[in-house]
């Protein structure tokens, strides 16, 4: 193998039994056959089988990262396993170059009984590390896990997040030639995420290479160039991690059952309909990409089907995939209309607004002040629209996770025609 090469991976499939005593029947056949030196059949499927992995096929170079993304049970973590050599595959072949470090499931490598000040010698001796090197590194391995006066308390009594504290400590500083990472940071406080990924990030530039899985796309932006998409055991997709999160969400927000996904979804009396609403730039052209920071325009035309009586008009930007709603406007003390009786449109300009590299939609609506019931609202009002990567939200970190407001300065423009 290419001495650059990290990580290779060629046509590797994993299967499993759905049903434990099929299992263990097929497992004593296996190893009856093996030891007479005959196949195990390991290539094919039988009765309650079924591929987690289906040949997966990559290569990861040494001082890179890669993401893999995807619904839960798609076989990401299956995956993962057979990269640390937990698992063997079925079928294909898997070449590892260097030492390795994994992150894998919360609690892993720990005894519930010792210490995290023991703790932290056996599992650093798991991962290859001799007493002189943990005896070295011991104050920077708590220092970043950061447990306060926990570490001479037996684990048992940690919490989820004290686990990935500690576990994360101690694998990163076991300085591994590759680092596997699963899900388990989502338990681990903001603050603690982020340090994790700056300190994933500063150990790339050094040489390390990562496989990251993960559902937080902003984390994953700043970590991993390219990204695999799974689902049901298959790469789906394989690119840039732009380009395969874009993949994703435009997945995701197919299938949803969101109440409000679905695009023609209206509600109202009608009196006033919305039209079209589009992100705008400064010379009024239509766009969909814009860059973390960028000024947000947002036009919106109307119909007025009947004369409607002090006019409110409300917009929100939500968040694609987990439809909350990150910048709201309304027009209730904003300005005062006594009367609206022509078609027209309406522009809102946030000027600053504060929100993450991801996918977004807007959600449009028009009633009358003092009125309960709405006259128009349309929950998918426009086409989604994407905040890109930056430089700049790069060497902020923080920038990645974009904190969702729920307001933000904006100012308001009506045209009727």
């Amino acid at each position: 193998m290419n001495s650059e090469i990290a990580i290779k991976v060629e046509n590797v499939y994993k299967k499993y039994c759905k049903y434990l005593k099929k299992s263990m029947l097929y497992g004593i056949k296996d190893i009856g056959r093996n030891m007479f030196g005959l196949s195990s059949h390991s290539e094919k499927l039988r009765s309650g089988e079924f591929w987690a992995n289906k040949n997966i096929s990559f290569e990861l170079k040494k001082g890179e990262s890669i993401g893999i993304i995807g619904p839960n049970g798609s076989g990401k973590t299956t995956l993962l396993k057979m990269l640390n050599g937990i698992f063997w595959p079925d079928k294909g072949k898997i070449t590892i170059n260097g030492k390795v470090s994994a992150l894998i499931q919360v609690g892993a490598g720990f005894h519930p009984l010792l210490t995290g000040r023991e703790n932290i010698y056996v599992n650093g001796a798991i991962l290859g590390m001799s007493k002189q090197e943990i005896d070295h590194k011991f104050k920077k391995i708590v220092d970043f896990a950061d447990i306060g006066d926990f570490l001479d308390t037996p684990v048992k009594y940690y919490s989820s997040g004290m686990f990935v504290r500690l576990g994360f400590a101690v694998a990163i500083f076991a300085d591994p030639d590759i680092l596997l990472v699963d899900e388990i940071l989502a338990v681990g406080d903001m603050n603690f995420r982020r340090k994790c990924f700056e300190k994933m990030k500063s150990k790339i530039d050094m040489g390390m290479s990562v496989v990251l899985v993960t559902h937080s796309m902003q984390g994953l932006i700043g970590i991993a160039k390219e990204t695999i998409l799974l689902n049901k055991g298959k790469i789906k997709y394989y690119g840039s991690t732009k380009d395969t999160i874009s993949k994703y969400i435009d997945d995701t927000n197919r299938v949803a059952s969101y109440g409000h996904i679905n695009t023609a979804t209206r509600r109202g009396s009608g009196e006033v309909r919305i039209v079209k609403a589009y992100i705008i730039d400064e010379k009024g052209n239509e766009i969909t990409e814009l860059s973390a920071g960028d000024p947000i325009r947002i036009r919106c035309s109307f119909k007025v089907n009947k004369p409607i009586k002090n006019p409110n008009f409300g917009f929100c930007i939500c968040d694609a995939i987990s439809r909350q709603i990150v910048l709201y406007a309304n027009t209730y003390n904003l300005f005062h209309l006594d009367k609206l009786e022509r078609d027209g449109e309406f522009e809102i300009l946030y000027e600053k607004p504060n929100l993450g590299p991801r996918r977004y939609y807007l959600y449009g609506g028009i009633g009358e002040k003092d009125d309960i019931v709405p006259i128009d609202v349309w929950d998918d009002a426009g086409e989604q629209f994407i905040i890109k990567h930056t430089e700049k939200t790069k060497e902020n970190p923080t920038s990645l996770f974009g904190n969702p407001i729920t307001f933000s300065p904006y100012k308001f423009k009506l045209i009727e025609k």
